[in-house]
């Protein structure tokens, strides 16, 4: 069976609440407490599709795992131990990339795989630095299944990373981490820094030179973390509610939610779309700034995003495409190629499902171009099984006159679980 979602026409779309615990900093508090020198318990965290690959992987690793209630998951140290099956990642390549870091320097053999999405995702972009480590990993033609034979790491290894991001990068300090050795790394652009903050929090800091550089001395291989980690609200899943009200005319009120510079670029497109947004700071979570965040609809105008500000808001760039299609005038997103790369090629499939809507919208190889104010009518879409793509074609129906239909939406719970009710949709049952 499947779940389709049924979306109509609304304005404005008005919503006040927390959102789910941000999914990143979800997955790196389970990892980074089974490094602990103590238990940790962990607030908040996300309770969903991609989140549980992380948690059963440590599971079956040996890590010792009780979950509460409310999002709570308290984590106790225990050697790891290669388990008798490859562990399932599921749809997370977070869980595969950054656990392929830490099995680098775990001794032993351990085959990581994942579902057909997951299989056909780019791995030499960690595999290759984590080999230049000393690590020993066979893929499948650069995709997984991994096999990872873990041991022993060079020391002081220096590494360029060819594209800016936080699963590379911390898949790298992770193995460093792991293996109790230093290792500098130079990245092309602001990738999210979760992982550095967390292990601030640990009181293992990683220097950021002005050259560029990033560096992480050899140390312990356990962590002093906090007892409680408190995790907070996911930004990528609140910035579909924030476009729902941006291109109703409605409001949005989410507190405690994530503002990490790194990946916050969102708001500010949203502003320059014309939304009006206000955050109020509300201090710190798991060494991450939270902040209240309103969003109210504005007098729309078109946007641009390129170069680093796509690096900071490479999540949300499915739900900004619909706001681009509801704003009058060319927007255009460019230097995205990373999309094509994701859960899916998120450039094809956001055209094609925006296409269906009667919008007006451009493939490019890195991007696309959309000639907003068109009305849009209802659709039936195909999300192509992922998350977000799903998510902003729901919100896509909020804008459009009639009923929309968007096919296989249970994917939306790898990252929001529930998000059909906070936008009002009617989940239908169907035969796949």
């Amino acid at each position: 069976m499947s779940a389709a979602l049924r979306v109509e026409g609304r304005a404005p779309f008005v919503a006040g609440s927390a959102v789910p615990g941000d999914k990143s900093i979800t997955h790196r508090a389970f990892l980074l407490s089974a490094l602990a020198a103590r238990p940790v318990r962990i607030e908040g965290a996300l309770r969903a599709a991609d989140t549980r690959s992380s948690l059963a992987a440590i599971e079956a690793l040996g890590s010792a795992v009780r979950q509460g209630a409310s999002g709570v998951v308290e984590i106790a140290p225990a050697p790891w131990r290669p388990p008798a099956d490859a562990i399932d990642c599921g749809n997370s390549g977070t869980t595969m990339r950054l656990l392929s870091g830490l099995l680098a320097a775990t001794p032993g053999e351990v085959v990581l795989t994942g579902d057909e999405s997951l299989r056909r995702r780019p791995m030499r972009r960690i595999t290759r630095p984590l080999e230049q480590m000393g690590a020993s990993i066979e893929s499948h033609a650069g995709c997984a299944p991994l096999r990872v034979r873990g041991g022993p790491l060079r020391e002081g290894t220096r590494h360029r990373l060819e594209v800016a991001s936080a699963q590379v990068k911390s898949a790298i300090l992770l193995a460093a981490l792991r293996a109790g050795v230093g290792v500098a790394l130079h990245e092309p652009g602001p990738a999210r820094d979760h992982t550095e903050r967390m292990l601030a929090a640990a009181g293992r800091a990683v220097r950021r030179n002005n050259d560029g550089w990033l560096e992480l001395d050899a140390g312990p291989a356990t962590l002093a973390l906090p007892a409680t980690l408190v995790v907070p609200g996911d930004l990528s899943s609140a910035a579909f509610l924030f476009v729902a009200a941006a291109i109703t005319a409605g409001r949005v009120r989410v507190p405690g939610v994530g503002i990490n510079p790194t990946r916050a670029g969102v708001l500010e497109a949203l502003r320059r779309a014309g939304a009006r947004v206000v955050v109020e700071a509300a201090g710190e979570m798991a060494g991450e700034p939270v902040a209240t965040v309103t969003v109210e609809g504005g007098e729309l105008r078109p946007f641009e995003l390129a170069g680093d500000e796509v690096v900071r808001s490479i999540d949300e760039l499915p739900a900004l495409a619909v706001l681009a299609a509801v704003a009058p005038g060319c927007s255009e997103i460019r230097d995205a190629a990373e999309l094509r790369v994701k859960e899916s090629d998120r450039i094809a499939g956001i055209c094609a499902g925006l296409s269906a809507f009667g919008a007006a919208i451009e493939e490019r190889p890195d991007g696309f171009v959309v000639r907003g104010g068109r009305k849009l009518r209802g659709a039936t879409v195909d999300p192509r099984g992922d998350h977000r793509l799903a998510m902003a074609f729901a919100v896509a129906g909020l804008a459009a006159r009639g009923e929309t239909h968007v096919r296989d939406a249970e994917c939306i719970d790898v990252s929001f679980p529930g998000f059909g009710e906070r936008v009002g949709a009617v989940t239908q049952e169907g035969e796949r």
